[in-house]
């Protein structure tokens, strides 16, 4: 068998839908914890409502923001996986429908930065990543809308053979430039290493990872907890409002590179706007959230 056309879109314009109206349950378990910790009040107060916005977007399907972002998609395709059909016109085709037929309408979000005219089109959009996974029969998308909020704030930087502290206090400096803009709180993403493109490209990796998954490398796994806690320490809290959760979780990447070192920093903001599906090459469909 193989995935079809039909299949690709369907599931994709789906997937769009649902990530801007379902915070992921491990995001609800982290806000609602950073709830039962938080001593500030206003602070607790803003959580609360977070945590209330999820459940009436979910229960009511509404949208949790206005800003729907621009659709980007990243695929993790089995080397044994068989299509029937075009992907990318797959993808595009089914982005099209919805933002023809979505209630609420989502606003033109999809920019010309040469002339600034929004709609819904344009070249490269949907924008999509691909990766290979060796030896699979199936598809991993993730679809992860990316809204001005936190768009806005993403950066990166070449550094030359940083230590640890340096690589750390560049991604500080990053989080205090966003301050509560980018809509905490935040998941953020490190990328470190490799190349330019590559670098950034990790980054949003990170953010993508589930925040039940740790990292499996020691010295990561202690940077994240140091960044996640410096953060924290900032007092931004959530949308500002002050209090001890500017960060729900930080995540790292890293790849081997040259003596240059890139290092990118990405955001998601509170609503951690995800939605993971796989699809095997017999068409079966697993929601991951």
């Amino acid at each position: 068998m193989a995935i079809s056309y039909e299949l690709l879109k369907t599931v994709t314009s789906q997937m769009y839908a649902r990530s801007l109206r379902h915070v992921p349950v491990e995001a609800q378990r982290a806000l609602s914890k950073a709830s039962a910790d938080e001593p500030d009040p206003l602070a607790r107060r803003t959580l609360d409502l977070m945590i209330d916005s999820a459940q009436q977007a979910q229960q009511r399907d509404h949208l949790l923001c206005s800003d729907s972002g621009i659709p980007t998609y990243a695929f993790k395709i089995g080397t044994r996986v068989d299509f029937e059909g075009d992907v990318k016109a797959a993808v595009r085709d089914g982005f099209h429908e919805l933002a023809a037929t979505s209630d609420p309408p989502l606003l033109k979000h999809v920019t010309n930065p040469l002339t600034n005219e929004r709609g819904y089109e344009g070249k490269d959009m949907p924008i999509m990543s691909f990766d290979l996974i060796d030896g699979a029969d199936h598809v991993e998308i993730v679809c992860s809308p990316k809204a001005l909020g936190t768009g806005r704030w993403s950066t990166s930087e070449i550094l030359i053979s940083p230590t640890l502290q340096e690589i750390e206090e560049f991604v500080l400096d990053a989080v205090v430039r966003a301050g509560s803009q980018a809509c905490p709180p935040m998941i953020v993403g490190v990328g470190i290493g490799g190349t330019f493109e590559h670098a950034a490209h990790i980054a949003k990796e990170a953010i993508l990872r589930p925040m039940r998954e740790e990292a499996a490398n020691p010295i990561v796994r202690d940077m994240e907890e140091r960044l996640r806690d410096a953060i924290n320490a900032t007092g931004f809290g959530p949308m500002g409002t002050g209090g001890r959760t500017t960060a729900m979780a930080v995540h790292v990447n890293y790849s081997s590179g040259h003596g240059f070192t890139p290092v990118a920093v990405n955001f998601n903001c509170w609503i951690d706007r995800r939605y993971g599906v796989r699809i095997g090459n017999d068409g079966t469909v697993t929601h991951d959230v």
